[in-house]
This record gives C-alpha cells, structure tokens and sequence, in this order.
C-alpha cells in the first residue's frame, strides 16, 4: 500500500504503518502539550500507541481465525481511524464469516475483562469522555476505550464487525449475495440515522455516517461483481483495445500516451508481445516527480499476473484482490498479450448487462488489435 511502512512481520503476514498515522501521533502530541505540558504529551502518545496496539491485536483475531479456513492475510496497515487487514478472500461459508467476525471484538473483550481485572472493576464510559485529562488513569481509558472498541465495532453496518455478522446470520437463510445485499441496506440505514443525529448533535456522526453509507455500498458492489462473474470468461470482460510501451520507452513517453488516450494503466510488452509488467499512472506521476521524463518504464512499472482468455472470470477477480494489482493481463496460448482485465471493466460490463439483460457481451462487441508498442 503507497505510504505505508513496514514494521516487522507475523506469521507472514506484513504489519505496516501509514504515513497519516505518525502525522497522528505528532498531532496528539502537540494537542496534549499546550494542555499539560512535555509529560502529558508523552502520556497522550503513550496511550494513543497503546490502544492502536490493541487494535492491531483485534485484526490478528480476524487475521488467525480465518486462517483457521485456510484464508491467507499478506498484510495489515494501521490508519489514524483504525487497522485493516487485507484477506485474500472472504470464507465461503456463513458459519466460518461468523468465526470470523467476532474473532476480532473477542480479542477486545478479553483486554478489557484483563484490565477491569487489575482496576477492580473500577471503569465507565466516563473515562473515555476524559481521554484528553492527564490526571485519569492510563489503564481506566484504556479498558474503557476497548469497551468501546467491541460497542461500535459491533454495530450491524458495513464496514464494521458487525456488518458481517449480520451478513452471515442472513446467508444461513438466504443466499449470499441477498444476504450481502440486505446487510448492506440496513448498514445505509443506520447511517441515515447516525447523519440526522449528526445535524441536530455532534457533527463527527455526520463523519461517520458518510463513511458506513459508502462502505455498505462498495460491499454491496463487490458482491454484485462477483455474482455477475460467474459463469463467465475472462475473454467476456477484457478490453482488447489498448496502447502498449515498449521496454526502451520512457516515462516521458508514457506521459504523452495518458494525456492523448483515456488509459490509466500502459503494458509494457517486448518485441514478441510479452508482459513485461504495467505503468499506472499513479507510478507514472512518482517517477516523474523522482527522476523525471527521461527515467524508463521499466525501472517504474510493476509486474502483475496473467491469464489466459478461457479463465473463470470470478478467479481472475480473485487474483486481482489477492495480489493487489491494478489490472491482470491476459495472454493467448503463445503467451502473447491479447487484453487486460480491471474490477472497472467488469463493472461497465455489469451496467451493460443491466440496461440490456437479454444481450450478450463479449470480446466479439470490441475485438480490436492492440496499439503498437512506443518504443
């Protein structure tokens, strides 16, 4: 992920930190200075470090019980608003989702119920509301704030814990992608509810709202995308007509191609049509930026996977997901570059198929030869 560190690894899966979180902790640092001084500064880092800690522990929940099910997780990345750790798949079945689900908040339970422990029991929300006093203790807003931790992360909406539990209760009575479909309206729901609540009080619901409205959409597209696979090719959704790069260009030259051509992402193929990798545009911009027009594609290109035409297109969509690549190239049995293949491309094919349900849409509505390489 652009802009993240990593910090060490975990039974192979990568722990890593944005950029935006150490500017956090810099932000919660000066915030407590001008309250209390050098030591309340420390104090508030202190505990800000310790509960992304915990966070981090709640996504190892996630992150051991699927591998339980044999769902492999490459990375975690801490964020100021939280930790995400990138599955390579969701479980299949309602049951396993389940497991997994709760795996995460039962990680902050258990940190709470250890604290309460040693507190004697001695904790209330009251001191999560006095995160910012120097004079509470550490430990109290520590288990107070995993308390909250399992409230909110339990809320049945998208992207929380708790949108998925929901979503697995309902796929062990319906299928998955109603199940997906129901949870996700319900999720937009509560976030209605959490905007009207923001107008007329704290504007940080507003915030929230806006961000579960957004996830429970994107959670109800991916199932859509991935319903709409089935039973197709990669051939049906590739894009056939596309502007190459050849090994000797430049970054300069893949400029000139992004401003005159809609592609946000160049193949570099050789002399025989072979993937060699893919420019985006993004890598583009950075190696502009580092080395300017004259550094070669080959030094800012990134490899990515490939197909073959006849591939499911649902595996194909998986690969993309697992690797975490832009696009996955497509080849013909001589391992020639014949198309690519984006989650975007599937999605223009989803809104053709839904204007038009009885049409058939494949590569023979936009068979075209590839561009000729820039050299």
């Amino acid at each position: 992920m652009a802009w993240s560190l990593t910090v060490g690894y975990v039974y192979g899966t990568a722990v890593r930190i944005h950029v935006t979180f150490l500017l956090f902790l810099a932000w919660i640092w000066v915030a407590y200075y001008q309250r209390g001084g050098a030591g309340a500064a420390w104090d508030g880092v202190a505990f800000v470090a310790l509960l992304f800690l915990c966070v981090l522990l709640h996504e190892f929940g996630h992150i051991f019980a699927a591998r339980r099910y044999g769902v492999k997780t490459p990375e975690v990345t801490l964020w100021p608003f939280g930790g995400i750790a990138r599955l390579e798949r969701i479980p299949e079945k309602p049951s396993e989702e389940l497991v997994v689900a709760l795996a995460g908040p039962a990680v902050n339970v258990v940190i709470a119920a250890v604290l309460l422990l040693l507190l004697g029991g001695n904790v209330g929300m009251e001191h999560i509301e006095s995160i910012e006093n120097p004079q509470v203790s550490l430990l109290a807003k520590l288990a107070a704030a995993n308390i909250f931790l399992v409230v909110f992360n339990l809320i049945p909406a998208f992207p929380m814990d708790g949108g998925r539990v929901l979503r697995a209760l309902l796929a062990m009575r319906m299928s998955h992608a109603q199940a997906t479909q129901t949870a996700a309206s319900i999720g937009q729901g509560l976030a209605i509810g959490l905007g009207v609540l923001g107008i007329f009080g704290n504007p940080m619901l507003i915030i929230i709202a806006v961000f579960v409205f957004l996830a429970a959409s994107g959670e109800a597209g991916q199932v859509q995308m991935k319903q709409v696979a089935q039973g197709l090719l990669v051939e049906d959704a590739m894009i056939t007509q596309f502007e190459t790069l050849g090994p000797t260009a430049s970054v300069g030259d893949a400029a000139e191609a992004l401003i005159r051509t809609t592609q946000k992402e160049f193949p570099i193929v050789d002399g025989a049509v072979h993937l060699r990798g893919v420019l985006t545009r993004d890598a583009m911009i950075r190696a502009l930026q580092a080395q300017g027009p004259g550094a070669s594609v080959l030094e800012a290109m990134a490899e990515v996977p490939t197909v073959g035409t006849r591939t499911p297109l649902d595996r194909a969509l998986a690969l993309i997901t697992q690797r975490g690549a832009p696009v996955v190239g497509v080849v013909d049995s001589g391992g020639r570059l014949v198309g690519l293949l984006s989650p975007e491309n599937v999605g223009e094919m989803m809104m053709l198929r839904a204007a038009q349900p009885d049409a058939r849409f494949g590569p023979w509505a936009k068979r075209s030869p590839p561009a000729r390489p820039v050299a």
